[in-house]
């Protein structure tokens, strides 16, 4: 918002930082454009469409991780399918509902938009959208969460509906967090490898620094990462 991006202004404009790191990144991200034209060094945990592939960045394979889980649920049974992900313009939400459509087609399943939901990427959201896609004229026997947050909320609206998430609604959840581990059943979930990508960032933000480069010169890498499945109890 406004306020996010007086800050990182100020940043750039007193040089409180020699390098900025960005996370949660938007399908057009504002935030990309100011910097690349301020010339202002930076990586981001994730990928846009804005700043022209001109900057660091690692992102998750959140477009693969949308597809894995489709065939796992088509594999057990499934082919009402729901995807819910969050209503900002966070790419990671697209990259997901990518894989779950191309995936769908593949297993020649149609695509039913009413299906599909996306809400405030916390417990609220999860809550508020579920009965959305429970009220479709065919309800799904599946529901894939993008986050743990929007799944503890969806599994309270389930319970509300007399619906138990594990044996009459099929649930998975695309990032793993500790949370999904203590969710009653346990989550499905697709596990990030938190702490080499923390330290993958560190580094590919250095190179792209004149001070830290190589003899090449600085150096812009951009990696995509494969999440793991950790199968639960859920689906």
């Amino acid at each position: 918002g406004d306020y996010q991006q007086e800050r990182l202004r100020r940043v750039v404009e007193t040089r409180r930082a020699d390098a900025v790191l960005l996370a949660w990144t938007r399908r057009e991200d504002e935030r990309i454009d100011y910097l690349t034209q301020a010339g202002f060094p930076f990586a981001t945990l994730g990928r846009s469409r804005s700043g022209a592939k001109s900057y660091p960045s690692l992102d998750l394979d959140f477009e693969k991780a949308g597809a894995d889980a489709v065939d796992r649920l088509v594999a057990r049974g499934h082919r009402r399918i729901a995807a819910i992900r969050p209503s900002l313009d966070l790419n990671f939400g697209y990259l997901f509902l990518a894989g779950y459509r191309k995936a769908l087609k593949r297993h020649g399943i149609e695509i039913d938009p009413e299906l599909i939901a996306s809400g405030f990427i916390n417990e609220a959201g999860g809550y508020e959208v579920t009965p959305q896609v429970m009220r479709s004229k065919a309800p799904p026997t599946a529901i894939i969460f993008n986050n743990d947050a929007m799944a503890l909320g969806g599994c309270k609206a389930l319970a509300e509906m007399g619906i138990r998430p594990g044996q009459d609604m099929a649930v998975t959840v695309i990032v793993d967090t500790p949370l999904c581990r203590y969710f009653s059943p346990a989550l499905t979930a697709f596990r990030p490898a938190l702490e080499p990508m923390g330290q993958r960032l560190a580094e590919m933000l250095l190179a792209s620094l004149p001070a830290f480069a190589g003899p090449e010169g600085p150096r812009i890498i951009r990696e995509v990462w494969p999440l793991e499945l950790v199968a639960r109890d859920s689906d």
